[in-house]
C-alpha cells in the first residue's frame, strides 16, 4: 500500500521516519518506544512499524534495555554530508582568511557539542588549528556560544546540564546563569566572542549562519595579540557577509 502524501507535498511515511530520527537525536542517547510515540504524536503501532523498518536498514538500533537509539549506518551518511559541506563552504572561509589573515572555521550543533565541519587555516606560523570533525564544548568556545545563541534559554540549560560546564581557563563560564547572560548580549550585538575561555591567549569572533537547516556558526580565531578587541570592527562585518553567502549556499544545495 502506497504512503499517503501529506499536505506539504512530501511522503507521510518518509516524513515520519525522519521525525523519529530527529526525536532520537534530541533525546541525547536512547528513548523508549512509548516515549517516542508520545513525542511524535503517533499511535504506538505506527511508531513500532516505522522503527522496525529503520532498525532493519541499520539507521536505528535496539539496545539491550529495549530502548532505541540512532544506528551506525547514520555515521557514514554524516561523514559524507560533512565532506560535502566542507567542500562548498571552504571557498567562503578562504575569503575570510585572505581578508583577516587568521584561521576561519565552520561548526554545527550536534547534540550537546559543537562539531567543526570545515576549516581554512591562517598562513601565519603561529595560528589556530582544529581538526575537522572535532567535538568541543559549547559554553567556552566562540562557535559554541554562537550556536547556543540561536536556541531558547531552556534548550541551552538542557544542553549544558547534560554536557557539563568544566572550567578550561579562569575566563570560562561555569554556571548556566552567567552563560545565559552572555548569550543575551550575543543575541543583541549579533556576534559571540571567546575571550580566552577555551585557551588563554586566544580570541575568537563568531556569528550564526542564518536559516541553516541545523544551528551553524562560522568564526575567525587567532592569537589575542593579533585578534584584538578593536579588530571586531573589521572582522565581524566580514563574518556576517560570509554567513549570508553560506545561507544562500544552504538554500541552493537544499533545492538540488
Amino acid at each position: 500500500m502506497a504512503a499517503i502524501p501529506n499536505q506539504g507535498g512530501g511522503v507521510q511515511s518518509v516524513d515520519r521516519a525522519f521525525d523519529i530520527l530527529e526525536i532520537m537525536a534530541a533525546a541525547g542517547g536512547s528513548i523508549a518506544l512509548s516515549e517516542l510515540a508520545e513525542t511524535a504524536g503517533l499511535p504506538l503501532p505506527t511508531i513500532h512499524r516505522l522503527t522496525r523498518s529503520l532498525v532493519s536498514r541499520g539507521y536505528v538500533r535496539q539496545l539491550p534495555s529495549r530502548k532505541y537509539a540512532l544506528g551506525p549506518k547514520l555515521i557514514r551518511l554524516g561523514e559524507s554530508a560533512t565532506q560535502l559541506i566542507g567542500a562548498w563552504s571552504r571557498p567562503h572561509l578562504s575569503d575570510l582568511v585572505r581578508a583577516t589573515g587568521e584561521t576561519a572555521n565552520m561548526a554545527v550543533l550536534d547534540g550537546t557539542a559543537a562539531v567543526y565541519v570545515a576549516q581554512v587555516p591562517s598562513e601565519h606560523s603561529m595560528r589556530m588549528f582544529t581538526e575537522v570533525g572535532k567535538r568541543v564544548y559549547t559554553h567556552c568556545t566562540g562557535v559554541g556560544k554562537a550556536l547556543l545563541a540561536q536556541l531558547p534559554d531552556d534548550s541551552v540549560r538542557s544542553i549544558v546540564a547534560r554536557a557539563g560546564m568544566p572550567r578550561q581557563t579562569p575566563n570560562t563560564h561555569t554556571d548556566p546563569d552567567s552563560l545565559i547572560t552572555d548569550l543575551g548580549v550575543i543575541r543583541q550585538r549579533g556576534y559571540a566572542i571567546d575571550e580566552g575561555e577555551q585557551e588563554i591567549g586566544v580570541r575568537c569572533f563568531s556569528v550564526p549562519v542564518p536559516n541553516a537547516p541545523t544551528p551553524t556558526a562560522i568564526s575567525v580565531s587567532g592569537p589575542a595579540a593579533r585578534v584584538t578587541v578593536e579588530s571586531a570592527d573589521h572582522i565581524v562585518p566580514l563574518l556576517k557577509r560570509v554567513a549570508k553567502e553560506l545561507a544562500t549556499e544552504f538554500d541552493t544545495n537544499a533545492a538540488l
